[in-house]
Parts: structure tokens; C-alpha cells; sequence
């Protein structure tokens, strides 16, 4: 069974009988042969036939939604069972944006490995869009994601933690001596921002046509690929950006350059945790997810310094599940 599930997923794939047997490395006749049993057994044709390929009919289509999930859960417990037979660490494999990846989830794994020494964690930095295919390609089960992500009903979306965005400007600038801007007085600035993809941009963008401004307007000088090469360009006097007030307050305390709240319409993004709805989490994931729902353990985590951080601030069992 789990042989033939394996062929009718990847030729729903590939609409493709020739290439799906290319990829399994099997004959044509054998995929063929394979795909009539699946339809004789459940008494329904699954794909249309014609010159140019297959196609999923109605009934493949219900079929293929229930072979994802059975083959979900059979993969989960052989990576399970894997796990006890060979004694191995248990491991979440995440994902998370730039922002957060260097500005929160070093205090949190710091934290869950005093806790839970037998977790270990794959991490892998990139932007919202990049998690999200990860997340449904199930190349990592949890992403930590800023700003909004395209609606799909395979991504669950949960909102863990709320991040202002602040205009920052070197010491040297005209508006270095006031406390607030406009939004429409950026207009007239050269603008440092992130990529196209970027969390911090798409809440830029969609706060500004949120304002009546149009994003077009902005005077981009620069994007760059990561907030630290933001702030470095900010510092030596390229331009101003729009950029997380988590990035910036220690630079900001030392006077490396100067912040600006909006003051017409402060800009909030949702920092959120991202799951493919098909697939069960495991204990340690529950783990993970239950501390990043715990707004005020998080608060208290990260108002620690580094030297603090390696000690637990509450005991294991206030976040170990039941």
C-alpha cells in the first residue's frame, strides 16, 4: 500500500506517467499497473487520460488529499520510531526570519536548552517567503515568520509576539534633535530597506498604502539583504530606513544613530508562528510552540541579558507538556 501511494502522489505531481517512472526509478508498466489496482480497489477513476498526460478527476482529487495525510503520519512515525531505535536526540527543524532569528530565537533556544538538553534544533534563516514553501514542502515543521503570509488552507498562522517599526536616521540628520515623523515626510528621503520578500518590507509597504501613501513614492537608495548591512549603511550617513525597534536598541542606546517613532500612524507587525495543518507536531514542537505562546515568559526572556540567559527564569515543569 505504501508503495502504490507513493506512485499515485508523485504522478498526481508530475501529471506525467513516463516521468513519474523516471523519478521512482520503476517501469512505465509497473506505474500503470500500480495506478489501475489504487482504482479498482476504490472503484473510480483518478486521473483522466489524454496525449498530453494525466489529470486528477474529482475522485483523485478527494484521493490525494487523504494519500498526503496517510503518508504524512507514516513518515512522522518512522522518524519517530527511528528516534527511539537508535537512541538519537530529538530534533525541531525551524525556520525563522532575519529578524527574529537574530534578535529573539537565540534567548529562546538558549532558554529550552537549559530546560530540555535532549532537544537539539536545525535552524535555518531566510525570508517570509522562503518558510512558508518550506513549511508546505515539509522541508521544516515550524517557521517563525514577520508580517503577513499568502492564505492557504495547508499553513496555520498564529500570532506570538507584536514588533513596532521605527524610522532610525543617522546622528547627523536635520530631524536628529526631534522624537517623531510624519509619514509623508519620508517622501522626500533616500530610503535603505530589505529585499523584495522580506517581512519588514511587505508590513512597510502594506502599513503606507494602509496611511494613503503610495509605497511607489518612496525614494528606494538601497536594499540589502540583511538588517544588520541596513543599519551599518544608516550609521555611515547613506540614508534612513524603517526598521524593527528590536534591531536597533542597543545601537540606539549607545547613540550609534538616533530613532523616530511615527507619530501619525505607528506601524505594528504580528510576528507569527507557522505550521502545515497536515502534519501532527511532536512533543518537543508542542514544547517549543507553548513557550512562544507565553507572552509573558518571552517578555522575561528576552529582558535578560546574555550572561543571564543560561539560567531558567522558571521552573521546567511551567512549560513541559502534560
Amino acid at each position: 500500500m505504501d508503495e502504490r501511494l507513493l506512485i499515485f502522489q508523485e504522478v498526481a505531481k508530475t501529471n506525467n506517467i513516463s516521468l513519474s517512472a523516471r523519478k521512482l526509478h520503476i517501469s512505465q508498466p509497473s506505474v500503470t499497473l500500480q495506478i489501475k489496482s489504487l482504482e479498482k480497489e476504490y472503484g473510480a477513476e483518478f486521473f483522466n487520460r489524454s496525449n498530453k498526460g494525466v489529470s486528477l478527476t474529482k475522485e483523485g482529487k478527494v484521493f490525494y488529499g487523504y494519500v498526503q495525510s496517510v503518508l504524512d503520519i507514516l513518515a512522522s512515525a518512522k522518524e519517530e520510531i527511528e528516534a527511539l531505535s537508535k537512541n538519537q536526540k530529538k530534533v525541531i527543524c525551524l525556520g525563522a526570519t532575519l529578524t527574529i532569528g537574530e534578535y529573539i530565537l537565540p534567548h529562546l533556544i538558549a532558554f529550552l536548552y537549559k530546560i530540555h538538553p535532549e532537544v537539539e534544533f536545525k535552524v535555518k534563516i531566510a525570508n517570509t517567503e522562503s518558510i512558508s514553501q518550506d513549511i508546505l514542502e515539509k522541508k521544516m515543521h515550524i517557521g517563525l515568520i514577520e508580517g503577513p503570509v499568502d492564505k492557504n488552507k495547508n499553513l496555520n498562522v498564529e500570532n506570538f509576539w507584536e514588533d513596532q517599526l521605527v524610522v532610525v536616521i543617522p546622528n547627523s540628520h536635520p530631524w536628529s534633535a526631534r522624537k517623531t515623523i510624519r509619514l509623508e515626510e519620508l517622501l522626500n528621503e533616500r530610503i535603505l530597506t530589505r529585499e523584495e520578500g522580506s517581512g519588514t518590507r511587505k508590513v512597510m509597504e502594506i502599513m503606507l498604502k494602509q496611511s494613503g501613501l503610495d509605497p511607489a513614492q518612496l525614494n528606494i537608495a538601497m536594499e540589502l539583504g540583511s538588517t544588520q548591512a541596513i543599519k551599518h549603511a544608516v550609521a555611515a550617513g547613506l540614508g534612513i530606513t524603517i526598521i524593527s525597534a528590536l534591531t536597533v536598541s542597543k545601537e540606539s542606546d549607545q547613540k550609534v544613530f538616533k530613532t523616530l517613532q511615527i507619530e501619525d500612524s505607528p506601524l505594528y507587525r504580528p510576528l507569527n508562528i507557522l505550521t502545515d495543518a497536515r502534519i501532527k507536531k511532536t512533543k518537543e514542537e508542542n514544547i517549543l510552540i507553548k513557550l512562544l505562546t507565553n507572552r509573558d515568559l518571552i517578555r522575561r526572556i528576552l529582558s535578560k541579558d546574555d550572561y543571564d540567559i543560561a539560567e531558567p527564569i522558571i521552573k521546567p515543569r511551567l512549560i513541559a507538556s502534560k
